[in-house]
């Protein structure tokens, strides 16, 4: 046992000393492993800074300890009483509406938030000019002040003093948000806000029977008061019926936790695909290193070196190259939340000063070390087959077979780490496992692929052309290139057709298919006693256009068959239907767009228990069937009704969908208001103008949404997202320039003793030239082709199966595609080449 550590450290002193003459021939091996490493690191640190930033600042950025949400009414007295009782109570109120200019020439939809002078508990607001925000709020006169979004000042051409109409009260700009401490907790909205006094909002009208409205009141508890957890037991406990729903500052905006990590995943994964591409050109980077090694491995077996350290010596040597390259990821990762700081402060709340955040550095550690030793096992089982004859007689790795089975193994066992380490760290685990799956059978498509197509090189008839048969030649020879090519830009390439497929399909769908079936506008907030002269207005104003209108109510879901349904395992695509509030409706006919794909709708003048009818998608997420029964809190009733049918709903159409709709004896004189669209395929912009105008002016309390408008917005959010994803997948493309370069390092010495054997026999360098060119321009042709074909079935998948889209083939990506694949393969392969060229013939001719 004594004489193990000696070799292993005279193993250590023989690496440093050869590393001494440099890092020559791992400068890919470095770049694959840094430029990994630091995507994981980067995505896992910003993503840290976020979720513990909100966790750390969850008073401010929740306004209270606690936060107590009320829908469409208002807490009663025996509910007021209890939260007065906690501490200090900032109440505010928020809801959609229509602003218009006093003269009527123009209207933007807004979002109004309506504040007490208590406002904020926690936290500075500001404006700018800078002032309190009472006196800002303050009434003038026969106005109220306010302060507004820049993007609606900018919008409406407003500036301070200038006057703007809500409902049936004027106000005045003050100024400007500048910063809303609260607003990450409040959730994204589709349209700038306006910060007005309770009091402004009560004087508009806007709050009537059926109104969709949030009240808030955020709670700052006093001294001796229960924890939050415990004032939210109490209050679930205490008033069961109140619907009310209740956040803490440790879940301050969980909405955006979640869709933070879920985002970060799939970069995570990405960046993981870059990581193991990359883990290829380490691969390579090892065999090319270890094949130029073999005359010294040879040497240090003739002086009698055992093989166990032979491989010691260049496993050391490897290890600290990784080291080094993840040290250089891991710098790139520590400093990408301060980076990403500056650019995101103004919509997340992210950190500016410089903090680590060791676990996502360790865990980008990890996925480094263990990709290095599972894509370097092989290669330094190769490197202790080399005999030592290999000093008199050239000898490399091209005539070696497989490892001996210890190498395979421990390469296999670091697969398996490496996936096991990705899914017991991926929030979605089910994802992880499935990406991890897709990714091993990319690997086996990829190398039949290259089989493939070395198998046609061969069976290809005789050309006339030399350069061109030396090409095709050089595809399907012992030792060619085209596995290595083929997996290497194969994988980045695919990746990056199947995210611009996805992308340019949501595009297209939001810009053009969603537009043209979708309705013209949504009505909101109508009352009954408007119905009537709305419908007239609208057949006054759009004669060709088809009005459909529904009741809508407000409530929250409590339970499936009497289980609280903050208790369930929900699936991660069910949990939107049981987050905050739905619309629900009733209805005594089936709706339009709906079809009945189980049960039976219930008849004309039914009076018997409440019924439910669901949607059948999202009922199959959630694990319902026929017979349960759905309860749901609404107005501070808890209602509980039996599923009588499942329905399959056109989501796709943009027109008035409801996840349930409840049998009309459920919500027998239950407050509410109407919801309404317009369907007029026919109007112009100006007619859009118009008809908006005229419903604003005519009815100011009824909120108009353009239905483009907000697919602008959500166009613009998939846009700033896309730009992430992309950079992401440029990393992986990256990754897969990389190691192309490596698989040309690593077969150069092949290609100088062809070249040289060629230039001997008389072949000029413009010949060889035309026969490598030719040979990369078919490789690089192959691959797109795969990545084309994979890339578009892979996005076909996401767009048609899992986002429920019309998905269609963009010509431009495939163009795109083509041009990257052949300059890179070309251009790559070229640069690679030239100087192989260039190599004189005697030294190599002496060493054959």
């Amino acid at each position: 046992m004594a004489a193990f550590p000696a070799r292993l450290f005279l193993a250590f002193r023989l690496a440093l000393r050869e590393m001494r003459g440099g890092l020559r021939g791992f400068y890919i091996f470095l770049a694959c492993i840094a430029l990994g490493t630091g995507a994981i690191a980067a995505v896992n640190s910003v993503s840290s800074a976020i979720t513990q930033s909100i966790a750390a600042q969850g008073t401010t950025l929740l306004g209270g300890d606690l936060r107590f949400e009320l829908n469409n009414r208002e807490a009663n007295a025996e509910e007021r009483a209890f939260l007065d009782g906690l501490g200090t109570v900032a109440v505010s109120t928020g809801l959609r509406s229509m602003a218009r200019l006093p003269d009527g020439a123009d209207q933007a939809l807004v979002e109004i938030k309506a504040v007490d002078a208590l406002y904020p508990l926690y936290g500075t607001f500001k404006a700018t000019p800078d002032q309190p925000l009472p006196q800002a709020l303050a009434r003038q006169g026969d106005a109220f002040g306010m302060v507004a979004a820049p993007l609606l000042l900018d919008r409406l051409d407003l500036k301070t003093g200038d006057r703007l109409l809500i409902g049936n009260t004027a106000l005045i700009v003050k100024g400007s948000i500048e910063t809303e401490p609260d607003s990450v907790s409040e959730g994204f909205g589709f349209a700038p806000k306006i910060i007005v006094s309770r009091e402004a909002l009560q004087a508009s009208g806007l709050i009537d029977t059926g109104s969709l409205v949030e009240h808030a009141y955020k709670v700052r508890l006093k001294q001796g008061a229960p924890t939050p957890a415990a004032v939210e037991e109490q209050a679930k406990r205490d008033f069961p019926d109140a619907g009310w729903s209740i956040r803490t500052s440790e879940r301050a905006a969980p909405n955006l936790t979640e869709n933070i990590r879920r985002f970060s995943q799939f970069l995570t994964l990405v960046g993981l695909t870059a990581l193991i591409v990359g883990g290829v050109g380490v691969a390579n980077a090892v065999r090319a290193f270890l094949d130029s090694k073999r005359g010294v491995i040879a040497t240090l077996k003739c002086l009698g070196a055992p093989s166990a350290v032979v491989v010691m010596v260049y496993l050391f040597q490897i290890l600290l190259v990784c080291i080094i390259g993840i040290a250089a990821g891991l710098v790139i990762g520590a400093l990408a939340p301060w980076i990403a700081g500056y650019y995101l402060a103004q919509y997340l709340p992210i950190p500016a000063d410089f903090t680590l955040y060791p676990r996502s550095l360790a865990l980008a550690t990890l996925f480094g070390l263990l990709t290095t030793f599972a894509f370097a096992a092989m290669p330094l089982g190769n490197a202790r087959q080399v005999p030592a004859t290999a000093l008199f007689r050239d000898q490399g790795f091209d005539r070696l077979k497989l490892p001996a089975w210890p190498y395979v193994a421990a390469a296999a066992l670091a697969i398996a780490a490496l996936a096991g380490l990705a899914i017991f760290t991926a929030y979605d685990r089910r994802l992880a496992m499935i990406f991890l799956v897709a990714m091993a059978g990319s690997f086996v498509v990829l190398r039949l692929v290259a089989l493939g197509v070395a198998a046609l090189a061969r069976r290809s008839p005789r050309l006339s052309s030399p350069a061109l048969r030396l090409a095709v030649g050089n595809i399907h020879r012992p030792g060619a290139l085209t596995p290595a090519v083929i997996l290497s830009l194969g994988l980045g390439l695919t990746l990056l057709v199947t995210l611009s497929l996805i992308d340019g399909n949501l595009r297209r769908s939001l810009t053009g298919t969603l537009s043209e079936r979708a309705p013209n506008f949504f009505f909101i907030d109508i009352q009954r006693d408007q119905l009537d002269p709305f419908r007239a207005l609208l057949a006054r104003e759009s004669p060709g256009g088809t009005v459909t209108e529904v009741p809508m109510l407000r409530g929250r879901i409590l339970a499936f068959n009497g289980q609280d349904v903050t208790k369930m395992q929900v699936p991660p695509e069910g949990r939107w239907v049981l987050r905050g509030d739905r619309g629900l409706t009733y209805a005594t006919e089936l709706p339009r767009n709906s079809t009945v794909t189980q049960g039976q709708w219930w008849p004309e003048d039914y009076k018997g228990e409440p019924l439910v009818s669901f949607s059948s998608q999202e009922a199959e997420q959630l694990g319902l069937k026929l017979g349960d029964t759905v309860t749901v809190n609404i107005l501070g009733r808890n209602i509980t009704a039996k599923i009588a049918n499942f329905r399959k709903l056109d989501w796709q159409s943009l027109s008035i969908n409801f996840v349930m709709v409840f049998s009309p004896n459920t919500f027998a004189g239950a407050p509410h208001g109407w919801i309404a669209t317009l369907t007029d395929h026919g109007a112009s912009a100006a007619d859009e103008a118009r008809i908006m105008r005229s419903v604003t002016q005519a009815f100011p309390t009824i909120t108009s949404v353009r239905v483009k408008d907000a697919l602008d917005t959500v166009n613009e959010l998939v846009g700033q997202l896309a730009v992430a994803i992309r950079a992401a997948a440029a990393i992986a493309l990256i990754s897969s320039v990389l190691v192309l370069a490596g698989a040309l390092a690593a077969g150069n010495r092949a290609r100088t003793h062809d070249a040289v054997v060629l230039k001997t026999l008389g072949a000029t360098r413009a010949m060889l030239i035309r026969a490598f060119t030719y040979e990369y321009l078919l490789l690089g042709l192959a691959t797109a082709l795969f990545a084309l074909l994979a890339g578009s079935v892979a996005g076909w998948y996401v767009v048609s199966q899992v986002m429920k889209l019309p998905s269609s083939f963009l010509p431009i990506v495939a163009l795109s595609t083509l041009v990257i694949a052949l300059v890179m393969t070309i251009g790559i392969g070229l640069a690679g080449t030239w100087r192989v060229l260039g190599q004189k013939a005697a030294p190599v001719l002496r060493e054959l």
